[in-house]
């Protein structure tokens, strides 16, 4: 059974029947969605169901057809930092939210804590930049999986990373800064916790323009976002199911984990007045 038949209110360690992890191919559409208010209520009946198709789910996403007046009054840009931004918490099995990427800006690579992972362009271009999970951390899903996929939005069925590679990398030690050859040494620093610095390994990018959709869970890897523009926003939507208050966060040059808490910039339209940021390049 493929995820398409996933249900979506599980975390993703849950789905256990399934052998391949893409939706990837193309999706008919049957029907489409006037404003951003009707999507969030199509997806209030969607998730009021006991199961929740993976590609039903993707299809409602992709007949939504952006429109600046419908998500207007959720975009909270900050000069400093993308911004999250929440529209509806959803039932309690999902939330959706709007973030808001000033020119430049961009996510730490994170991990998305076991859920499923939607996303869509309402304005600007983004880059998704997706990476092997280190060989020193393996999520909950990889543990369930003999031979896990991984790729982006639009790699093809040739293009799928099958497993996951031990690197042999010259790199600085993020912690003591010496430089040497990392294959399976740990570098002395980390011995009493029993990490092994090591570079993560890039396995694809994609480029999503308006309306495009993507997905991702932890059995696909780990991502970045950023915009590659430096004059112009970006306003993107997300859905997460089941919806999570942390994840981690990886330093690109020795993949080691850290975990944050995931904040909003506003709620439903209104700026919070204190936001609390445990990074200044958080979770996307």
């Amino acid at each position: 059974m493929e995820i398409e038949s996933a249900n979506c209110k599980h975390r993703v360690s849950e789905c256990t029947d399934f052998n391949q992890l893409n939706i990837e191919r193309p999706l008919k559409i049957v029907q489409d969605i006037d404003g951003l208010e009707t999507l969030v209520s199509e997806l209030h009946k969607v998730f009021s169901k006991s199961y929740v198709n993976i590609q039903e789910v993707q299809k409602l996403m992709s007949s939504y057809k952006s429109d600046p007046k419908h998500w207007k009054k959720y975009a909270k840009f900050d000069r400093f930092r993308y911004t999250r931004n929440l529209v509806d918490a959803g039932n309690g099995a999902f939330n959706i939210m709007i973030l808001c990427w000033g020119p430049g800006h961009a996510s730490a690579i994170h991990d998305h804590a076991d859920s499923h992972c939607f996303m869509k362009l309402l304005s600007g271009s983004l880059e998704e930049v997706r990476y092997d999970w280190p060989n020193t951390v393996e999520p909950e899903v990889l543990k369930k999986l003999k031979k896990p996929t991984r790729r982006c939005c639009s790699e093809s069925e040739d293009n799928v990373v099958n497993k996951m590679t031990n690197l042999d990398i010259t790199s600085d030690c993020d912690n003591c800064g010496q430089k040497g050859k990392i294959e399976n040494e740990k570098c002395t620093d980390y011995e009493e916790t029993g990490y092994n610095a090591q570079e993560m390994e890039e396995i694809g990018r994609t480029r999503l323009d308006v309306d495009d959709v993507c997905y991702i869970n932890d059995a696909l890897g780990l991502h970045r976002m950023e915009n590659p523009s430096h004059v112009d926003g970006a306003v993107s939507l997300h859905l997460y199911c089941p919806p999570f208050d942390s994840c981690r966060v990886f330093d690109s040059r020795t993949g080691k984990p850290t975990e944050v808490k995931v904040t909003f910039w506003s709620m439903y339209g209104k700026k919070m007045k204190r936001v609390i940021e445990s990074d200044p390049a958080d979770q996307e």
